[in-house]
Parts: C-alpha cells; structure tokens; sequence
C-alpha cells in the first residue's frame, strides 16, 4: 500500500512542530538591559498570561516603542497557533527542493502572498509580501526542545517585490532559558544592514526572569 504525503500534510506537521507556550502559561516579568553602540538602556518587561506585552522604566519614549515592538515579535513566535484557523482555506503545492534537502511549499490563497521551504519538521524559510516590502526569513539554526524546535540563528532580508532590490538585512542570534518548564528568552543580538549599508548591532539581555504568581 502507498501512503502518499502531500504537501499540506509536510507543512501542518512543521507548522505544528513549533514550540509555544501552552494554554497555562502564567506569564513572567524580567529585567532588560538594551546595548547599541555605545549607548545602554535599562527598563524592565513584563510579559502577561494573555500575551500581552508591558514596558516600563525606560525614559526614552523611541527606546521603550523599540523594546515594545521587538518584544511583540518574540512573543508572537511563542503563541499557540490553529492550523485550520491560519491555514484551512489556503492550498498548499510542492515546489523545488534545494540542495540542502528543504522542500519548497507554495501557497495558495494565502493574503500576503506566502511561501515556504520545510527541512524535515521544521519551517526553515518564510517568504512574504507586506505592502511595498517583501522579506524572506531564513532558519540557520534551532533549538530542538521536547515540545517542538524554536529557531535561534536566522536571518531576515528585505527587498522591493517589483525589482529584486536590496533594502536590507537583519541577522539574530537568541538563546533561551527553561524556567518553571517554560523556555524564555535570554538574549536576542541583532546585526542589521540598513539600505544604506550602515551597520547597527542590537543586543537585548534579559535578567531576574520570573513566572508570574511565582513564590
């Protein structure tokens, strides 16, 4: 008997293969020191059991909405996720596989224009249109937990969708601390090449991480 394995079959697998926080999630709260340059600044986070996300300390109102941002985009990657939901009405084909083996899944139906390489069980490219901007993530390492694999080492690149144009490229480097059997962020270091191709790295450091209702 054949058992055939479609390419909706291959994505929902590594779609669900992700780590997220499960629906107890309580919460938690840390310390953040932010680097640029030569410049420091500290504030403090919290992160509630609903998702969203607090910063405070910070006296710098551009820091703090930088801090927000990247903090949203963190937490975002940890949420439980619906495949029906996100991707019930989507459909999903196989395209070229790459010579490191990663299979690429295209989709149809998707608003922003979706596509993906899968490597195994794992998501290892993202590729979307958002407006005048089009980016691709690429997965370079992750780490394999035993609730799913949460990606570490990857990059983000940004182009004109009509020209192929480079308008810039981010690289990040994470590391993750188990707490109360929760894997949360340590370290988020940002390389970002603007367009200009002005280099900025950004390291986020947190500490005195903490679940909420944590004695």
């Amino acid at each position: 008997m054949t058992i055939t394995t479609t390419a909706q079959d291959i994505f929902r697998t590594a779609y669900e293969n992700r780590y997220t926080w499960d629906s107890q999630f309580p919460g938690y709260r840390a310390d953040l020191t932010l680097k640029q340059g030569d410049e420091v600044f500290q504030g403090q986070i919290l992160v509630n059991a609903d998702f969203s996300v607090e910063v405070t300390g910070f006296e710098d109102e551009t820091v703090k909405e930088s801090v927000y941002n990247q903090l949203r985009d963190i937490v975002t990657h940890r949420k439980l996720g619906n495949f029906e939901k996100s991707h019930g009405k989507n459909s999903f084909d196989f395209g070229e596989k790459d010579p490191t083996g990663a299979v690429e899944i295209l989709v149809q139906g998707d608003a922003m224009g979706s596509n993906y390489k899968v490597r195994g069980q794992e998501i290892c490219q993202v590729s979307r249109v958002m407006g005048p901007i089009g980016f691709t993530i690429n997965t370079e390492e992750s780490l394999k937990t035993e609730s799913g694999y949460i990606a570490v080492r990857y990059n983000a690149i940004f182009r004109n969708p009509k020209t192929g144009e480079l308008k810039g490229k981010r690289d990040f480097q994470e590391t993750y601390e188990q707490i109360g059997g929760y894997y949360l962020p340590k370290s988020q270091v940002i390389d970002a090449i603007a367009e200009g191709g002005e280099k900025i790295t950004t390291e986020f450091l947190f500490s005195q991480i903490e679940l909420l209702g944590s004695p």
